[in-house]
C-alpha cells in the first residue's frame, strides 16, 4: 500500500481543492484522518479514491470530496457542540472533531455503532461521544447542539432536531420526496426564525426512524 499520509494529500489536492473548497481548517483535518482506518479492511487500498466506499449493512462512507462538501457548509469552530445523526463509520466524526468539534453521533445500526466506538477509541478521538438510538430523535439530553449534521436523506426535516439546534445555529441535511436522490438543505435558525438554503442534489442512504422512512 502507498503511503497513506501521500494518498490523503493527493485526495485533498485532486478531489477537493480542485473543486473549490478552500476552508483551511476542513482541509486540515481531511488530511489528518486515517481515512483507510473508517473502511473495510479489504477496501483500504482504495479508501482515497473518489466514491463511497460499503461499510456494511447497506450502509456508506460518503466519497471524500461529500465529506468535506458538507463539513465545510456547516460552517463549525473551534469548541461548538455538533451533533450527527448517523455515525457509520465514525469518519465524519472523526473530521469535526479534528476541527475541534465537540461531537455527539447518534446510530441506530448496533454493529455499526459498537466498530465506531472502537475505532475512534482506538485512535484517540476522545471529543466524541456515541448513541445508540432512533437518530431522528436526536439526543435531547445533550442540547442544544451549534450544528447538527444528518448523514442520511428523509422526507423532511425531523422536527425534534430543529428544537434541538441552538440559536443561532445551522443544520444541514438531505431531503427528498424519493429514497435515495435529496437536495442537501442548509437550515439556519436565527432570532426565534428558520431560513432554509438548497446546497444542490445529493444521493444519500435513507434516514430511518419516528421521523424519517
Amino acid at each position: 500500500m502507498v503511503d497513506p499520509k501521500r494518498k490523503r494529500e493527493r485526495m485533498v489536492r485532486e478531489q477537493i481543492e480542485a473543486r473549490g473548497i478552500t476552508d483551511p481548517r476542513v482541509l486540515a483535518a481531511m488530511r489528518a484522518v486515517p481515512r483507510h482506518r473508517f473502511v473495510q479492511e479489504a477496501l483500504a487500498d482504495h479508501a482515497y479514491e473518489d466514491r463511497p466506499q460499503p461499510i456494511g449493512l447497506g450502509q456508506t462512507i460518503s466519497q471524500p470530496h461529500v465529506v468535506a462538501l458538507m463539513t465545510s457548509e456547516l460552517e463549525v469552530e473551534e469548541g461548538m457542540r455538533v451533533l450527527e445523526i448517523g455515525t457509520g463509520s465514525g469518519y465524519q466524526a472523526a473530521v469535526l472533531a479534528e476541527m475541534g468539534a465537540e461531537v455527539c453521533t447518534v446510530e441506530r445500526l448496533r454493529q455499526l455503532y459498537m466498530d465506531a466506538r472502537k475505532r475512534l477509541q482506538d485512535l484517540r478521538y476522545f471529543r466524541v461521544r456515541l448513541k445508540l438510538d432512533d437518530g431522528t430523535m436526536g439526543w435531547p439530553s445533550e442540547g442544544p447542539f451549534d450544528r447538527i449534521l444528518v448523514t442520511a436523506g428523509g422526507p423532511e426535516v425531523p422536527e425534534p432536531l430543529l428544537e434541538q439546534l441552538a440559536d443561532p445555529g445551522i443544520m444541514l441535511i438531505p431531503v427528498g420526496s424519493s429514497r435515495r436522490s435529496q437536495t442537501l438543505v442548509k437550515v439556519r435558525k436565527e432570532d426565534g426564525k428558520v431560513r432554509k438554503e438548497n446546497r444542490g442534489a445529493v444521493a444519500f442512504v435513507d434516514l430511518v426512524g419516528e421521523h424519517g422512512w
